[in-house]
């Protein structure tokens, strides 16, 4: 690999730093030549499409090689010019000079000392391969030089705008379903090239974007290696002293290189865990490096381990609760007295969520207690927390609850997912004011619910599909988005239900009793 650099890192948990804004971005000698208003002419040299200037500089010095940091418009009206100059090396000594400081061009005033460009100079230029342009005798350096300026404002408002919109998008990527993939995505469409998620053993986790060819997808998993935490492992002593412990090389940051044209980036995550974010494009403009650190920094929120509750607690409430400790009794290392628990999926059709996106999502609602099983992520939040929708999901959330009425709960937010479902709401809630059915003694209330329905209670599908039709007001089209079944299939089954209940279900009493006893079943 050539010209590979690090930026060492002195803090264990620090991500890349970037400048709060990219710097200046250099400009196109081809834009300044398309200034109508200065009439700047190409007369020698090379022109090539990534020429550009960083700044403009003046100088009548017969060597201006000490004055000249690199990258500059060299302005002369050829003042240092001795007469003799063309019979001898005086323009090859001056040209090289320039070129050897890293001079980007010369640009030569007609006046007021010389009324044509001297035919040596243009030589001296063509032979050392520096662009040289002819200023007109209206056009100032002053105004040359102003024009470079403007460009670059121009040039830096562009490449700010560029930043903000890359991440508000990259903010808005890590909200969706699927932040990291997202988040890669958006990365690799802001730089135009490709960008990776590797794992702490350095395999792929997620890619996106146009892959490079094999040899800088070699190199990047490489540069990986370079910036990923070393694990630390303790001394073996030898003898009865054990040896001084080395002090440790701070690992890198970041780290870039470039390698079969392609421009090579490699960010060290967050948390020290070892996922590096790898970014591969065809070029290397001023703001992608402000770009790639702000998707290090989401993506070292969602691939971090939750901080809301302690770990340690969270596993002793687990074994609790296997080795037969109530709920309730459990709650307190979880840290709260009521609880609300929310059914989520995402809204677009597509596969199930993964870890990372349930983890994200969890860390939106506030909690750390989540669970990813099939299509539906269920999240138990700290009832002092109002669980809000979330773009991207639907959301089904149960009232505030006692653990011991956990059960409940869950059941709670499962119908308000279906209700949201059907009537495409990003979030529902679960009723909370009184009900006629708490006038009515539990044990008297199930047992009437039993009886009622015990000619369906065998099959779970009736049961389920009853409940549905019944809180969407008999709406089979909704009923059959809720249940994700066709439209047909909900009447056969609420047929099958009249005929086994032998009830009138247009009969808005039979209805309400049968909706009482589901309630309560």
């Amino acid at each position: 690999m050539e010209g590979t650099s690090t930026v060492p890192d002195t803090s264990a948990t620090s991500v890349t730093s970037a400048p709060p804004v990219p710097p200046t971005p250099p400009v196109p000698l081809s834009a300044l030549l398309a200034r109508e208003d200065l009439g700047l002419r190409h007369i020698a040299g090379p022109l090539e499409q990534d020429t550009v200037i960083h700044w403009a500089h003046t100088s009548e010095m017969a060597d201006p090689y000490p004055y000249l940091l690199g990258g500059e418009l060299l302005l002369t009206a050829g003042v240092h010019i001795p007469e003799a100059a063309g019979s001898g090396t005086y323009f090859d000594d001056y040209v090289s000079r320039i070129v050897a400081a890293g001079g980007a061009a010369l640009g030569f005033g007609l006046a007021p000392v010389h009324d044509t460009v001297p035919r040596a100079l243009v030589a001296a230029c063509d032979t050392y391969g520096l662009p040289l342009l002819e200023v007109p005798p209206q056009t100032t350096f002053s105004g040359v030089a102003r024009a470079v300026w403007q460009l670059m404002a121009q040039a830096r408002l562009a490449e700010l705008r560029r930043v903000t919109e890359a991440q508000q998008s990259l903010a808005a990527a890590a909200a969706r379903p699927d932040p990291v993939a997202a988040v890669l995505r958006q990365l690799a469409q802001r730089v135009g090239g490709w960008a990776v998620l590797y794992g702490p053993e350095g395999a792929e986790l997620a890619r996106a974007g146009r892959t490079p060819q094999d040899g800088p997808v070699v190199a990047l998993g490489a540069l990986a290696a370079v910036v990923r935490p070393v694990p630390t492992r303790p001394g073996v002593p030898q003898g009865p002293t054990p040896p001084p412990t080395p002090t440790p090389t701070p690992t890198p940051s970041s780290a870039t290189d470039t390698v079969g044209g392609s421009h090579l980036a490699a960010y060290a995550l967050g948390g020290g865990r070892g996922f590096v974010l790898g970014v591969a494009a065809p070029r290397r403009d001023p703001g992608d490096h402000t770009i790639a650190s702000v998707a290090a920094v989401l993506l070292s929120l969602l691939t971090g381990e939750q901080q809301s509750g302690s770990g340690s607690a969270r596993s002793a409430a687990l074994v609790r609760l296997l080795l037969g400790a109530a709920p309730e009794d459990v709650a307190p290392l979880l840290g709260g007295d009521r609880w609300t628990v929310v059914h989520a999926r995402p809204a677009a059709d597509g596969p199930a969520p993964d870890a990372v996106a349930a983890s994200a999502l969890g860390t939106a609602l506030g909690s750390a207690l989540i669970d990813t099983g099939g299509s539906v992520v269920r999240v138990l939040v700290p009832g002092d927390r109002e669980p809000a929708a979330q773009k991207g999901w639907i959301c089904g959330v149960s009232a505030a609850v006692a653990p011991h009425e956990w059960a409940s709960a869950d059941g709670q937010a499962a119908r308000a997912l279906a209700r949201a479902r059907a009537t495409r709401a990003p979030l529902v809630r679960h009723g909370e004011r009184p009900a006629l059915a708490d006038l009515v003694p539990p044990a008297d209330a199930a047992a009437h619910a039993r009886a009622l329905l015990a000619p369906i209670a065998a099959t779970p599908a009736l049961t389920e599909t009853l409940r549905t039709w019944l809180s969407l007001h008999g709406s089979w089209d909704r009923t059959a988005v809720a249940l994700s079944v066709h439209r047909n299939t909900v009447r056969q089954r609420i047929a099958r239900c009249a005929a086994l209940l032998e009830a009138d279900l247009d009969d808005a009493d039979v209805r309400m009793e049968l909706w009482f006893a589901l309630r309560e079943s």
